[in-house]
């Protein structure tokens, strides 16, 4: 049997006995929470770069962790990895400085992980995961042992100049109600930049029935979305919640980017979806367009000044 598990968090931990966490990050991206979870970087063909990662064992006894490189991809707007150590462009770039180290119970060590970028490697984002293992011999009742791994998820973007853009825009928003009874918000979510993005966030919900007010909660996690990709994002709600109507605030981040869309709801009584809800909010392209008009306003203001001085002055 084999148990797979993938960070999702600065550190992850397999049954609450054996973690990885990483422990570095770039400094421009300190202040990123997903930075600090994963490695997610921009490099140039021909750069090479080293993170330290951390790995801990919770047991009461010492234990041999296999660390290796491996492959993963982005399919169906899920990160998703390849079994055992298959191999991908990405993870042939990487290696660790110690492919086994043996724990002490309730201790950790520190490995390095380095990824050397070709001279030739071509543009592109590319996926892979660390990976630390542990394996369990076959007991004598059984001829199937148990193979567990936990990992960290590698994001490179591979070309010259600059960080590409990360953005993305919420679209329409649904409501609706799970076969368990359970209320559901969903937000259509589109990748206008050009790197991959892994969606988060929570909904508030106030001026409810009684006045109302109740949140934050969280958005369902594991969707992730490559560039020019859409996707739902769906918030599963508490099954005793009034169907409403209520003010909805829904706030979506990925790393450092987060938007937020305002709309009025009210969830369907029964199983089943209801209908499209209008939403209000702030987006980059709402805000380009208001820096545009107000740019004109000031050249068009300035403009007129000016040709009144010039006739002021033609009149002395």
């Amino acid at each position: 049997m084999t148990t797979i598990c993938l960070a999702s968090n600065a550190e992850l931990s397999l049954q609450g006995n054996i973690g990885i966490r990483l422990l570095d990050a770039p400094v421009s991206r300190q202040d990123d929470p997903r930075a600090k979870s994963y490695i997610v970087d921009h490099l140039a063909p021909g750069t090479t770069i080293s993170r330290r990662v951390e790995v801990t064992n919770a047991t009461d006894t010492a234990q041999s962790i296999d660390l290796y490189p491996g492959a993963a991809a982005v399919h169906d707007n899920k990160f998703t990895f390849a079994d055992g150590k298959t191999p991908n462009e990405l993870s042939k770039w990487m290696s660790v400085d110690q492919t086994r180290v043996t724990v002490a119970a309730n201790g950790d060590a520190t490995v390095t992980a380095t990824i050397q970028v070709p001279a030739s490697a071509s543009a592109g984002e590319r996926y892979g995961v660390i990976w630390a293992q542990v394996t369990a011999p076959p007991s004598p009742a059984s001829t199937i042992g148990m193979v567990s791994r936990v990992g960290i998820r590698v994001y490179l973007d591979v070309g010259a100049g600059g960080e590409p853009r990360s953005d993305f825009e919420i679209g329409g928003m649904t409501t609706a109600r799970g076969p368990d009874g359970r209320p559901e918000v969903r937000a259509d979510v589109h990748n206008t930049g050009q790197r991959t993005l892994d969606m988060s966030g929570s909904l508030i919900l106030s001026d409810g029935p009684g006045s109302l007010s109740t949140g934050p909660f969280d958005v369902t996690a594991g969707t992730t979305l490559a560039p020019e990709a859409s996707a739902s994002v769906s918030v599963v709600l508490d099954s005793q919640l009034p169907i409403g109507p209520w003010s909805a605030s829904l706030t979506l981040r990925s790393g450092l980017i987060d938007r937020t869309v305002n709309a009025t709801i009210t969830f369907p009584d029964q199983t089943g979806r209801g209908g499209s809800v209008d939403v209000s909010g702030w987006s980059w392209l709402g805000v380009v367009a208001i820096a545009l008009l107000v740019l004109a306003t000031a050249v068009v203001l300035a403009t007129a000044l000016r040709r009144r001085a010039i006739r002021r002055r033609q009149r002395v």
